[in-house]
């Protein structure tokens, strides 16, 4: 009988930021039937395609318990993931809809939801070893997706490269390391599409190209 995959990531009860730990609790107060933890990964540990976002969203991924859903970026990232073949199912906004993931796995840069959605940087540090050891526990990873220069910057930490060398522009594309790679893409914000910085066709384009790196 094969042994059950370890969970990775901060525990639930994790105390590494006592900023995010406070903010955690006073949303426990508002809205205890909220998940109110740090949030887990979601998607398939043989994935190729790894989508780093920043941080769960307040009333999205803090109140669901998983990345990217309830909120307007999990609409537009997870039709988006369906088009291409990364996902099977239908998205309804909340974790027990079914939805998988297929070759692709989703995190955060931080796993827990920051007042104002806005991490310190000290917190961006505290959480990146949990991003570490999700990339280094991916067995078949090939390309990563930053969604925004936050996350980008994270991963270069994570691996231990200086980010000077790999500047974050949405669209572009970074060698790693020998079979690993590093896309950009602003974030699937309802900011960033409401404002025109990231329309659904350039993320589409984005997500596309991916899958089309991944079928080579």
């Amino acid at each position: 009988m094969a042994a059950a995959a370890v969970e990775l990531g901060p525990a639930r009860d994790c105390g590494l930021c006592p900023r995010l730990v406070g903010f955690r609790r006073d949303n426990e107060s508002r809205h205890p039937d909220f998940h109110n933890a740090p949030v887990a990964s979601f998607g398939p540990r043989q994935a190729r395609l790894l989508i780093v976002g920043l941080a769960p969203g307040l009333k999205g991924a803090n109140r669901t318990g998983r990345p990217f859903t309830g909120d307007y970026a999990g609409d537009l990232l997870y039709a988006t993931l369906l088009k291409h073949g990364f996902a099977r199912g239908a998205y309804d906004k909340r974790p027990d809809d079914g939805l998988a993931l297929q070759d692709c796995r989703i995190t955060n840069a931080v796993r827990c939801v920051p007042p104002e959605n806005k991490p310190t940087t000290e917190e961006i540090r505290t959480c990146r070893p949990f991003l570490l050891e999700e990339i280094e526990s991916l067995p078949a990873l090939r390309w990563i997706l930053a969604l925004g220069a936050i996350a980008h910057g994270s991963v270069l930490s994570a691996c231990g490269l200086v980010r000077s060398r790999y500047p974050f522009a949405h669209g572009a594309r970074h060698d790693l390391r020998e079979g690993l790679s590093l896309a950009d893409s602003y974030h699937c914000s309802r900011y960033n599409t409401n404002t025109g910085r990231l329309t659904p066709e350039m993320f589409d384009a984005v997500i596309g190209d991916l899958a089309a790196a991944l079928a080579d």
